[in-house]
């Protein structure tokens, strides 16, 4: 049964489940939703970098901090399309399209709703995490045939102001709401390792799995250290085991969504990861690079795949290739 109410109190007594039992609700969970031998795989382009407005004191992209990210204009189309056909072209099922804005502005709406055909008629899931939409934004994303919009929660509702003063989590929420209303599919997680507690992580996954609807892909990333930023002063590194009972917790708490192990893959072992895929994530990024972090070489998943006897998972049609098929 898909529950949407659940409390922190029964969130964190799962959570705090002896390691096998734990491990075993949640492979359980796993086994009755998804094939537990495979893997989907996204690729990440950054399509604008840098210069965001945002404070964000995590992002290597915010303007308010030296980080030595350079700010760039946003991309054309054809340029973005070429990267998705490589992005195919090297076993990604999932285009993703990320750009450092607050929102966008609509004069920016038409080329990103190119590039979202432009990346469907490839056959490629898109999606894209642009900062706050919208409804008219949502319906045109739509109407273009965008698949997921990526945007995070971060950390928990508690923790939400350490982190950042230019935005709230209500304005997170009301954008989430917007693209679920909007009949795109959300993808929302956060990041660990920002000196939140353990019930910070507890209360952010608490907060996603009682939204109206689980999120249909909850990314969970490690906090990749950036110089020049407030939490490079508070962060602390994730307890391999921490991080991999916050997985199954996740499971638990949202057994249909898929759950995707993002950012810090580079300083996750073989093992931990193999741990994370047992505890139900059953998702990663592929390709070297993320948005300006590092990600594991694609030749290392593959190879750890094969060893594990897992597999990718079948690539999805995307929904604008479905339309146009059945026309």
């Amino acid at each position: 049964m898909i529950r949407t109410d659940w409390t922190v109190t029964e969130a964190a007594t799962i959570h705090a489940l002896p390691f096998p039992e734990l491990m075993h609700r949640a492979q359980t969970l796993h086994r009755a939703h998804f094939d537990p031998t495979a893997i989907e795989t996204a690729s990440l382009l950054s399509i604008k970098t840098g210069g965001c407005p945002e404070d964000c004191g995590y992002c290597s992209q915010s303007a308010h901090y030296d980080t030595g990210v350079k700010a760039t204009k946003l991309m054309g189309a054809d340029e973005v399309i070429a990267a998705a056909k490589r992005a195919k072209d090297a076993g990604a099922q999932r285009f993703c399209m990320g750009a450092a804005w607050r929102s966008p502005k609509d004069r920016d709406m038409d080329k990103l709703t190119d590039m979202v055909r432009g990346v469907a008629d490839l056959g490629l899931e898109t999606c894209m995490t642009l900062g706050m939409l919208s409804p008219e934004q949502v319906s045109k994303l739509k109407d273009a045939g965008l698949d997921f919009y990526n945007h995070n929660i971060d950390t928990s509702p508690e923790y939400y102001a350490e982190i950042a003063s230019t935005r709230t989590m209500e304005d997170r929420l009301e954008t989430v709401e917007h693209v679920r209303k909007g009949g795109i599919k959300v993808c929302c997680g956060g990041i660990l390792g920002m000196g939140e507690a353990e019930a910070d992580r507890i209360s952010m996954l608490v907060t996603l799995a009682t939204l109206p609807s689980h999120p249909d892909s909850v990314p969970v990333n490690l906090w990749n250290a950036v110089k020049g930023v407030p939490v490079q002063g508070k962060s602390e590194k994730v307890d391999p085991f921490a991080l991999v009972r916050l997985i199954a917790l996740a499971r638990i708490l949202m057994p249909a969504s898929v759950v995707r192990l993002s950012a810090g893959r580079t300083g996750m072992s073989d093992e931990l990861q193999s741990l994370c895929f047992l505890a139900g994530a059953n998702s990663i990024f592929v390709g070297n690079q993320l948005l300006t972090t590092e990600n594991p070489a694609t030749w290392k998943d593959n190879d750890l795949l094969q060893r594990l006897g897992m597999h990718v998972a079948p690539a999805k049609p995307a929904s604008r290739s479905v339309e146009m098929a059945a026309q």
